[in-house]
């Protein structure tokens, strides 16, 4: 039988293979260097994202200052918050809710809105227009109002849940219309309640893109303003104390928790009467009822 002979394997340099690790090592540990030096204050790409930047934030100011305008001197918008403020006090007294309603951005803006409410111990609720037609239009009670939120206030989903809405429940609007006329949720049916939401520029004219932003913010800040006023109306003084009450957690909790306070609606407190103990021997039960 041949017996394959490999050669020997090579000598190992005890003094150069613990360098090389070394190398290795150092090798590993080092950073990569920088491909290009830091930018400064002075770069021409910095100057102009921070002046993109800038100027977003000048835009949207500018919408809330033009809002803000139009809710002090438009007849129409004066009119549409006064008449909101009484609607939800109303349904609100009711025992009824605040229904919102959107879909897509707006729709993350009515979510919003719903959680601003519900803090401020108004009834509210949010509905997704494509589950309403799938049973949750279960959720609207005779005492309830709508408030749909839309910028261009003919969302197909949103028109689609109309003939579904009985004409005794109010419905609200914010929305970029001016008249409630002109706004195809609105017009035709009566006991509406329109809130304008316009913005002075488009999204596109402004930043090139249609996405909603300004309109979105505007939108956010109109909600803001509905749910304070109607808190204001309904709770008075108590309405920090309602907060209070219902945000127990987070930063804000732990700052208001050492002035919290029981709030009362002004009626008596009920009593409850313990129950009586249970008796020492068994309970005798009564024969069964003979079967028919």
């Amino acid at each position: 039988m041949t017996v394959l002979a490999f050669p020997p394997p090579p000598e190992q340099d005890d003094q150069v293979r613990p360098d090389a690790q070394k190398a290795s090592r150092a090798l590993k540990r080092k950073r990569p260097t920088p491909l290009t030096p830091p930018t400064t204050a002075d770069d021409p790409e910095i100057i102009k994202i921070l002046d993109k930047a800038t100027y977003i934030l000048c835009t949207e100011a500018t919408a809330l200052s033009q809002v803000s305008r139009l809710y002090q001197t438009d007849p129409v918008a004066r009119a549409g918050i006064l008449q909101a403020v009484d609607c939800i006090t109303r349904v609100n007294a009711a025992g009824g809710k605040l229904i919102i309603c959107g879909v897509g951005k707006s729709g993350l803006v009515g979510m919003k809105t719903v959680a601003t409410m519900k803090s401020l111990g108004i009834g509210c609720c949010f509905m997704h227009a494509a589950e309403a037609v799938h049973g949750d239009l279960g959720d609207i009670k005779p005492n309830d109002a709508v408030l749909f939120i839309t910028f261009s206030g003919r969302t197909s989903e949103l028109l689609n849940l109309l003939p579904h809405i009985s004409e005794e429940i109010p419905i609200l609007a914010i929305t970029s219309h001016m008249q409630a006329g002109t706004c195809p949720l609105l017009a035709g049916r009566r006991n509406t309640i329109l809130l304008p939401a316009p913005v002075h520029e488009t999204e596109e004219s402004t930043f090139g893109v249609c996405a909603p932003t300004t309109s979105t913010t505007v939108a956010i800040a109109v909600g803001d303003m509905l749910a304070l006023t109607v808190a204001d109306r309904v709770h008075g003084s108590r309405t920090s104390k309602v907060f209070k009450k219902n945000h127990p957690g987070g930063a804000i909790g732990e700052r208001t928790a050492t002035a919290i306070t029981p709030v009362s609606d002004g009626s008596p407190a009920m009593s409850v009467t313990p129950p009586p103990p249970a008796p020492d021997s068994p309970v005798e039960l009564p024969p069964p009822a003979a079967a028919l």
